[in-house]
Parts: C-alpha cells; sequence; structure tokens
C-alpha cells in the first residue's frame, strides 16, 4: 500500500502548560478531529486540577479519548496504553474524523507513533510484590547484580541506578524467560504522521507554569488531594506521589506552610520541563514552532496541507 494513502495522525506535543490543549481544541474544531491523550497523569479519575485535565467546557469542543480511563490505584502499563491508543485512532478514521494525539509523556508518543515492540508480561502481583520487598532491602545495585546474571544483554543497556528500570527488566525476564532486549524493537504503525511541537521562551513558560500553578491553587487543588486521601488513596501510590499532589500532601500532613508547598511545585515543574525538552530532543521529525512568534495560521496550514497531501 503506498504510505500516502495511509490515514492520518496529527501529533501535538511540547512540555508543560505551553499551550497544547488551546492549540488541539482549535485545530479539532477545524478539521473534524478527536483528541488522544498522551499524557501519563491525565489518565487518572479524582485527578482533575493537579493534572490540568481539559475543563468540562473544553471536552465539549471535541471528543477526547484516554482521559479519567483508570483510578488512582490502577496501573496502566505502557503496552496497554498502545493497544488503547490504536484502537482510539482507528475508530477516529472509521468514524471520518482526524485523530490528534496530544500530550507530552514521551513513551506515550513513542510507543505510537514509532509502534514501539512492548515486552508484554502479563502481571504477577505475587512476583512485583517480591522484587519490591528485595529492592527495599537490598537496594538498586544488588538487584542490577541480579540482573547481570539472569539478563546480561538487558543489564547491558538498562540504567543501573534506575530502580524501577531495573525492576521493570527483571520482572519481564522473569515472568517471560526472555531477555527484554529481545522482545523490543517496533514496528512503525500504519498511519501518516505529522508531528507539531509548540515551544516557548523558558522565561515566558515558566511566567505561565507560575501562574497556573497558583490557578489550580484557587481552584481548588488543596480539597482535591484531600479528597484523595479521603477516598483511601495512600500518598504511595505513583499517581498520588506525581508533581502537585506530593507537594500538597506534604502541607496537609503538617510537614510545611502551604505557600512553601506552592513554591515547591513552581520549582519542581520548572525542573520536570528541562527533563522534557531533554526527552523531546531524542525524538525526530518534529515541526517546531515558538507559541510567542508563530501565527496560528502557519499552523493551519500546515495541518491542512498535510491532510490534502494523500494519495
Amino acid at each position: 500500500m503506498n504510505p500516502n494513502n495511509h490515514p492520518p495522525l496529527v501529533v501535538l506535543t511540547g512540555p508543560t502548560a505551553v499551550g497544547k490543549t488551546e492549540l488541539s481544541l482549535t485545530l479539532c474544531e477545524r478539521f473534524g478531529g478527536e483528541v488522544v491523550g498522551a499524557d501519563s497523569r491525565q489518565i487518572y479519575r479524582m485527578m482533575d486540577i493537579g493534572t490540568a485535565k481539559p475543563t468540562p467546557a473544553e471536552l465539549t469542543r471535541a471528543p477526547h479519548h484516554l482521559i479519567a480511563i483508570r483510578d488512582p490505584d490502577q496501573v496502566l502499563t505502557l503496552a496497554e496504553y498502545q493497544e488503547l491508543a490504536f484502537a482510539a485512532i482507528d475508530g477516529i478514521h472509521a468514524r471520518g474524523g482526524v485523530p490528534f494525539l496530544v500530550g507530552g509523556t514521551v513513551m506515550y508518543l513513542r510507543a505510537v507513533v514509532e509502534g514501539l515492540r512492548i515486552p508484554k508480561a502479563p502481571p504477577d502481583p505475587e512476583l512485583r510484590a517480591r522484587l519490591e520487598a528485595e529492592l527495599a532491602e537490598q537496594g538498586v545495585e544488588a538487584m542490577f547484580q541480579r540482573l547481570q546474571r539472569l539478563d546480561p544483554a538487558t543489564a547491558a543497556v538498562v540504567d543501573a541506578k534506575n530502580p524501577r528500570r531495573v525492576l521493570r527488566a527483571l520482572e519481564i525476564f522473569l515472568i517471560t524467560g526472555k531477555p527484554k532486549v529481545e522482545q523490543e524493537g517496533a514496528d512503525p504503525p500504519p498511519y501518516r504522521i505529522l508531528q507539531i511541537g509548540l515551544d516557548r521562551d523558558r522565561a515566558i513558560l515558566y511566567e505561565r507554569i507560575d501562574r497556573r500553578v497558583d490557578q489550580m491553587i484557587a481552584a481548588g487543588l488543596v480539597e482535591e488531594t484531600r479528597a484523595l486521601l479521603v477516598a483511601g488513596y495512600t500518598p504511595k501510590l505513583p499517581a498520588i506521589t506525581s508533581l502537585g499532589y506530593r507537594e500538597i500532601i506534604a502541607y496537609l500532613q503538617g510537614e510545611t506552610p502551604l505557600a512553601e508547598a506552592v513554591r515547591r511545585i513552581k520549582v519542581e515543574t520548572h525542573r520536570f520541563v528541562r527533563h522534557q525538552y531533554t526527552w523531546f530532543r531524542r525524538m525526530s521529525d518534529i515541526h517546531w514552532f515558538d507559541l510567542d512568534q508563530a501565527d496560528l495560521d502557519e499552523i493551519v496550514a500546515l495541518v491542512e496541507s498535510f491532510l490534502e497531501d494523500a494519495g
């Protein structure tokens, strides 16, 4: 099949608070699009303010997929996300719409755009609990040495100091009996893909972040965090320890004043943005636009040309 005849996929990415949501809605309204979320925090229910989910008013402007699909104590693996994203994209194509993959979680984006082959190790709660206990007792260095003995090929490329990566590599080998690296690779999906990256001057972006954090506090981030704890979600859950919530939990537990918690959220979000830029630099074929300088018409024209360039 001629690749030019493949159905389209428009990817919209960029750092947090850059303006992805508003632009995605504008483009969806213009081109009959639907949003497929690519944000690893917006997948959770009950976590609307702290994850900057689209507001109810924004959600009415275009259909949205893969937002608020898991409870805070539920896991969504990368393989599961990829499967759900492909299904959502194919469903949009079947309806005659244009899918817009929107978000800043790079592994979500790569899983779709590159068609990463992700090792599918079925969940084994007992094994995971045992490995977690061993990690807590022995430390990441001992776990990495075990990985070197069992799966030297994966150990040669994994970050030895990252406990999550080491634990996951061990888990995959123990469940499947095969090295993680042997199960990886990529099968590009059958889509024509346009990737658009949004950027702003770093100082302006930091100002937008700080303003948004203040808006989150005013909108009820403290109350949202308290409601999560009252509902029984423990502070140790990965979802609850994410940026914003962990600082507010420290305030609610009397460990820090609210003003200091807010300051920490801003500082840590600035730090997170710097990491995001590092990840973005590893992605290719992205058309970058500085939203402080680019004309909206430029982006619209690019998308229009892409959608018309079929066959």
